[in-house]
């Protein structure tokens, strides 16, 4: 870069610094810039004739849609009846799949007896079971909040057992030869260190808890964003099948946000590790 150019970008930048409304604007139009020309588009499109207006409805006749199901109560029984269902499969899942991932990267020769059922069970697909856990548990929502268990349990399973098999050889030498006890090796150096790649599991989980709720929904439901989508297409009402799409768009985003900020307080001490 010449003098030339430097010179007339420190103004520029000092300009901008001084300006922090205005990065802030900058900024929020570069995060969210693609989303509302998709949205833009989305209300364009129909009303334009460039697509069937009765199989894709403008945004602001599905948002209407949703505003009137919010009134009469239906919309938040559906988005509840979901949440609940997700949250619970996702918290069994983290419950069980942590203890045993830890146990089983720590403890080889629990891992080398386990694994061969692991591996037999992980490429099983959960869609494939919806069917046998509706056969044992029946329609109701133990099948639903169990195949959502199953389906988070693999991601944070296989992500914790790689999380400890990870962590750099040089830090338990380094916590051994200062005489750290098994348990305290363990608690103060191999834990902390698998947290974000944990975590990595945990957030692919939970989209996964959303995604295999709305097709478990789907059958045999009679609440839920799923029921609410088949329910929609089935009758041809359209704009509720779209609000109901939007909706479990909406349930991901809540809960991978919740999962990032969970994670930035459990690894906080690696950021400022670093900044020190």
């Amino acid at each position: 870069m010449s003098a030339r150019e430097s010179a007339l970008e420190l103004p520029a930048a000092r300009h901008a610094g001084r300006n922090p409304a205005l990065q802030a604007g900058l900024h929020a139009l570069r995060r969210g810039g693609a989303i509302f020309v998709f949205f833009l588009l989305w209300e364009i499109a129909p009303r334009s004739g460039v697509v069937e207006a009765a199989f894709l409805p403008p945004i602001s006749q599905v948002l209407a849609t949703g505003w009137k199901l919010l009134l009469n109560g239906q919309l938040p029984q559906h988005f509840a009846a979901s949440l609940a269902r997700s949250a619970l499969g996702f918290a069994l899942a983290i419950a069980t799949a942590i203890p045993l991932g830890l146990s089983i990267g720590r403890y080889r020769l629990f891992a080398q007896a386990v694994n061969p059922l692991l591996e037999m069970f992980r490429n099983t697909a959960a869609l494939a079971l919806l069917p046998v856990f509706i056969l044992f548990l029946g329609i109701g929502e133990t099948s639903k909040v169990a195949i959502v268990f199953y389906g988070c349990f693999w991601p944070i399973l296989l992500n914790t057992i790689t999380a400890v098999v990870t962590v750099d050889p040089l830090l338990i030498k380094s916590a051994r030869t200062m005489g750290l006890s098994p348990v305290r090796l363990f608690r103060k150096v191999i834990l902390p260190a698998s947290v974000p790649t944990i975590f990595v599991g945990v957030r692919l989980a939970g989209a996964v808890s959303v995604l295999i709720l709305i097709a478990a929904e789907m059958v045999g439901a009679k609440s839920g964003l799923g029921y609410l989508i088949i329910y929609s297409q089935y009758n041809f009402q359209v704009p509720e099948m779209f609000l109901g799409i939007v909706c479990i768009t909406l349930v991901g985003l809540l809960i991978n946000a919740l999962l990032v900020v969970l994670e930035h307080r459990l690894t906080a001490w690696k950021r400022n590790g670093g900044e020190a």
